[in-house]
Order: C-alpha cells, then structure tokens, then sequence
C-alpha cells in the first residue's frame, strides 16, 4: 500500500476478455484513486470522495452493462444471478453514498476497501466463471461471432 496504491493489476485477475480486462483495471484504478484521496486526512478524504464517487458509481454501472450484455450475447446460464449481485452491490454503494451525503458516519477508507474485496472477488469467482464457459463456447466451436475479440 505504498504511494497510495491499495491494490495493483495482477494478470491472476484477468478473464481473457481484453475489453472486460481493460474494464477491471480501470475499476483498480479508481478504487486506488478513492483511496489515495482517504490519506489526505479527514475533511480532505471526504471532500475528494465526493468529488470522485459519482464518476466511480458511473462506471461501475457502465462496466456492468457491458459484462451483462456480454453475458447475454453468449447466452449464460447463469446471467440472472449475476445481474443480481451487480445490482446488490450497486444498491450497497448507493446506499453508502447516501449515508455519506446525509452526513451520518462514514469512514471512506473502509467503504473503498469493500469496494477492493468486492472488485477483486468478484472477479476472481463470478467473473472467472463465465470466463471459463465462453472459453469452453470457444473450444468447442460454439461461439461463431457473438462476440468479437475473444
């Protein structure tokens, strides 16, 4: 956790989808970048959270419709629960949110390292599994061109 950085891109984390792949490293950066802004001190970490939250939940929103859309293309069987914990986590971070905005207590240096445990397991359960089935898709000469680049 030197120079603000709380985790790094690790080729563990990929899925072999370059565009989903770009996508996790993005959602890396800006987990480090809410972090880097929690080690201004209090009032800072707050102020830069706010700045900076809305542009996060934005992507995390924009990289779960792209995942989902992917999903669907291949026909997963398993897209519904995974539609289902993008919206729960998505409901958790706004709830969050508000709890920030309203003025309650709120530790963002304990809301950015949920949101590094999520990422990171996420990706390296749910995310790894339909990895794994479109790979499989592609072996087996199943994926004509639903999806290009893969």
């Amino acid at each position: 956790m030197e120079d603000g950085i709380l985790v790094e891109w690790d080729n563990r984390y990929s899925v072999g989808i370059q565009l989903i792949d770009d996508q996790h490293k993005k959602l890396i950066e800006m987990t480090n970048t809410l972090y880097k802004g929690c080690l201004e001190g209090d009032e800072a970490a707050r102020s830069y959270f706010m700045e900076t939250i809305h542009e996060t939940v934005d992507y995390v929103k924009y990289h779960f419709s792209a995942e989902e859309k992917l999903l669907g293309n291949v026909k997963y069987p398993e897209l519904a629960e995974h539609k289902r914990e993008h919206e729960d986590f998505v409901k958790k971070v706004l709830e969050e949110v508000g709890t920030f905005q309203s003025g309650k207590k709120f530790v963002p240096n304990v809301f950015v390292r949920f949101l590094k445990d999520w990422v990171l397991t996420h990706i390296a359960v749910q995310d790894k599994k339909y990895a794994q089935y479109i790979l499989n898709l592609k072996k087996q000469g199943l994926l004509g061109n639903r999806i290009a680049g893969i």
